[in-house]
């Protein structure tokens, strides 16, 4: 059958009548692969003169995208050939007049210039291109390819190498040991050698300086070190590279075994190393003059606080306890070091480069970098006459610094910075010239994220929950500071993209039951005109129960913790009902929003857990996304203490407020969610009458580094932190009937997390605990077949344990 286009999916959709009369809800279908939904619009970008509007949705039935285009103005969508689909990205950079954009499809990088439809191909493969920028002059077109910087001129074509990096001892360097030294002296023949390879290099040199289109002279950096990661300055005169040392150890990786696999035999994979099993590799920066062909190593010693020990009174206990278990090696090798050392950031960016951000003049050069133990954030800038860092900004916290929120960059004049911080509880939008004070140009109890500043550098758009916590619009400041503008009214917008000419905004926006969608907005606010509905007639037509945002009082001082409840528009009696707290997962991350889930299977469980005559609480918990600092930090060293308060007031709640029986209340969720469930069970035993814990963390010091680390610290520096956080500590305390499933390829949280806590389970003598394993899943299950059998369990649980038992019949 020929695939329907997108217009006329969409004619379809509004075409199609509602049924008669609403249909059941099914396992079947409810955990079918979600193409029967309707995807949702990925990746949307603008053309360069503004006048198009490109974005992917995925294929039914594949994981490949297709990419469509629409005009802004009016149309509908449509596929795009297969031509000029091959040459399209949503990541393109642009020269200051917006007259050409670069960008880089499967790994080629292509330029195109306003008025052209086709775009002219940059690099040659196979090896990818990375990064483009256009050059200071606008002349030509800079980009990295494997471990060199090139540039492309705009005026003919011609393409240099602006930098070759050899990590290794110059070959041709002085004798400096007092042997080579003799040796010199000893024999002419020696010395004709040394006098005929520098005059080589020499000509090399004269030649490179003549012609352009040589390679220039190498940069010998010696063999001790190794590059991650490297930033050119748009005037091609400077070259920043952050290194690491070479070989740094990763610790030794756990292996996950596929049973199932194409040879018929069980083979192996390496996961990710447990945390405090290798710290990450300590990274240094080197600022290369290219003109000067000069070597400069920018210290990050003179950095505020960096020579202080956030962790000096934990430390000092701890040492203390291995000193008197007779263990002073140990002890000794917990001491702090002298400074601490640091890695650049990403710079609130997933690319490379995204912790470096060169003004586009190539005047100015801003490094943000984060210490090891995350208890501190710089953003630096750098003196590039005096080849040394200066301090602009510090962010500490004595928890963590957060993961999201560290987006930073230049105004268009270079020689201001702006950047997110949560130093005031909440993120907000901070300028700060290089020789002024830091200036808020946003205050409030709410939080911004994805800042874009607009192309003529006059305003910042950023999306917010300035409203409420759950409720997510666009919006705008100027650079100098003011008042928030709402742009958008959607609540539930999930990204935003403004166009080349600062007049539109192409808006992701999503409800409870509808995915990412595609409308295009004017900049300064109004009316929006929708592009997409892509959501299928089958899905549509179905009865789904809006989920009611609801307040819950914290019992312990945490305010107000908001939560979704499912439930029947009334009661058929008085009677006390079940009921099912579903816990979300990634610890930070936000499930009540207006948006759309991305458990969206888990909701529509919701509803058939509603039909069933359960109600549903879906909370965020203290650690969720969207609260403010003190929400995410209240686990710091006590994962699960703060939360699992939470869900008991959730559970008071629905007794008081919703008629539910309190001896009935049972919980899921997977990965940290999937952890709660066992907290609840371990150490409230008799609170909960059941639990599904999905693809758990059982015990921390098992998890990876990145994460856990920054919440409960190192496990030889913290070990406390780690015993009370690990749900295998409490496993005696098991009385509830509990099922845990998991993946077998899960390389995130490993399987072995789950069956570790089942062996403890069986010597301990439990009961009425069960374990499912899935041999070709991982973290994320992505076969229907999986998560169907997933769920058809946790429904039996459910209906076994939390429904009312029939009276037992007479003898």
């Amino acid at each position: 059958m020929r695939r329907l286009s997108l217009a006329a999916l969409v004619a379809l959709a509004f075409a199609t009548p509602v049924l008669q009369a609403a249909q059941p809800l099914d396992l079947e279908t409810i955990m079918a692969d979600p193409d029967w939904i309707g995807q949702p619009v990925e990746q949307p970008y603008w053309s360069l003169d503004s006048r198009h509007l490109y974005f992917a949705l995925k294929h039914d039935g594949s994981p490949v995208r297709d990419w469509y285009g629409v005009d802004p103005a009016g149309g509908h969508p449509a596929l795009l050939p297969a031509r000029q689909a091959a040459a399209v990205s949503s990541d393109q950079v642009f020269d200051k007049d917006h007259h050409q954009a670069a960008f880089i499809s499967h790994g080629v990088l292509y330029l195109q210039a306003a008025g052209q439809t086709a775009a002219r191909q940059i690099s040659v493969p196979p090896e990818p291109a990375q990064r483009p920028q256009f050059s200071a002059d606008g002349q030509s077109l800079q980009y990295l390819q494997g471990d060199h910087w090139l540039s492309y001129s705009l005026h003919d074509g011609s393409t240099r190498v602006l930098a070759v990096l050899k990590f290794a001892d110059d070959p041709g360097a002085p004798a400096s040991s007092e042997l080579a030294q003799q040796q010199l002296q000893l024999f002419t023949t020696l010395r004709q050698i040394q006098a005929d390879r520098k005059a080589q290099d020499g000509a090399r040199v004269a030649l490179a300086e003549a012609d352009p289109t040589r390679s220039p002279r190498p940069f010998w950096l010696g063999d001790k070190i190794e590059a991650v990661d490297s930033a050119l300055s748009p005037d091609g005169r400077w070259l920043l590279l952050v290194v690491q040392p070479k070989g740094h150890a990763d610790g030794k990786a756990p292996f996950v075994t596929h049973y199932v696999t194409d040879s018929g035999y069980a083979e192996s994979e390496p996961a990710r190393t447990y945390v405090g099993r290798a710290d990450p590799a300590p990274q240094s920066l080197i600022l290369l003059d290219l003109a000067q062909h000069q070597v400069w190593p920018l210290t990050t010693s003179d950095l505020p606080g960096i020579k202080d020990d956030p962790l000096a009174a934990l430390r000092a206990q701890t040492q203390q306890a291995l000193r008197a278990k007779g263990e002073p090696a140990q002890a000794e090798a917990l001491k702090a070091p002298a400074v601490r050392p640091v890695i650049v950031s990403s710079g609130g960016r997933e690319i490379d480069g995204g912790g470096m951000q060169w003004s586009r003049d190539g005047r100015q050069l801003a490094i943000e970098l984060r210490a090891i133990d995350n208890k501190d954030r710089w953003i630096a800038s750098v003196d590039l006459a005096g080849h040394r860092l200066v301090s602009q900004h510090r962010l500490t916290d004595k928890a963590w610094i957060n993961w999201s929120f560290n987006d930073f960059g230049w105004l268009p004049d270079g020689r201001s910075l702006w950047f997110l911080s949560e130093q005031d509880g909440y993120s907000q939008l901070y300028l700060k010239p290089l020789q002024g004070a830091v200036k808020a140009l946003t205050h409030g109890r709410f939080e911004l994220s994805q800042p874009q500043l607009s192309h003529d550098g006059r305003w910042f758009y950023v999306l917010s929950n300035q409203v409420a916590p759950y409720s997510y619009d666009v919006y705008r400041v100027a650079v100098n500071g003011g008042d928030l503008q709402r742009l958008t009214s959607y609540q539930g917008t999930d990204g935003f993209v403004l166009s080349p000419d600062d007049r539109s905004l192409a808006v992701l926006h999503s409800s409870a039951y509808v995915p990412s969608q595609l409308s295009v907005v004017p900049a300064a606010g109004g009316a929006p005109h929708e592009l997409t509905d892509t959501v299928k007639p089958a899905y549509r037509q179905r009865s789904w129960i809006k989920p009611q945002i609801v307040g819950i009082p914290s019992s312990h001082g945490a305010g107000t913790i908001y939560a979704k409840f499912y439930g029947p528009a009334t009661r058929a009696d008085g009677s006390p009902r079940p009921a099912v707290i579903f816990i979300h997962g990634a610890g930070y991350l936000q499930d009540v929003t207006e948006g759309y889930s991305p458990y969206f299977r888990e909701q529509m469980f919701n509803n058939l857990l509603v039909q069933q005559g359960f109600v549903v609480l879906d909370m965020d918990y203290r650690a969720s996304a969207g609260y403010g600092r003190d929400w995410r930090t209240a686990i710091y060293r006590q994962m699960g203490h703060p939360e699992l308060e939470d869900l008991e007031d959730g559970k008071s709640w629905l007794v008081q407020h919703q008629g539910v029986d309190p001896k009935r209340v049972g919980v899921y969720g997977g990965s940290y969610g999937g952890f709660m469930t066992l907290i609840a069970l371990l150490r409230a035993p008799g609170e909960f009458a059941a639990g599904a814990a999905l693809r758990p963390v059982t015990d921390w010091n098992d998890y990876n580094h990145e994460y856990t680390s920054n919440i409960l610290n190192d496990p030889q520096l913290d070990p406390t932190a780690y015993a009370i956080s690990s749900p295998i500590q409490y496993a005696d305390h098991l009385q509830d009937p509990l099922l845990i499933e998991h993946g077998l390829i899960d390389n995130n949280v490993l399987a072995s997390d789950s069956i570790r806590l089942y062996q403890r389970f069986v010597e301990l003598h439990k009961r009425n605990f069960w374990i499912s394993l899935y041999p070709m899943e991982r973290h994320g299950f992505v076969h229907p077949d999986s998560w169907f059998d997933e769920y058809r369990r946790i429904d039996e649980l459910f209906q076994t344990w939390l429904k009312p038992r029939p009276a037992p019949t007479g003898s």
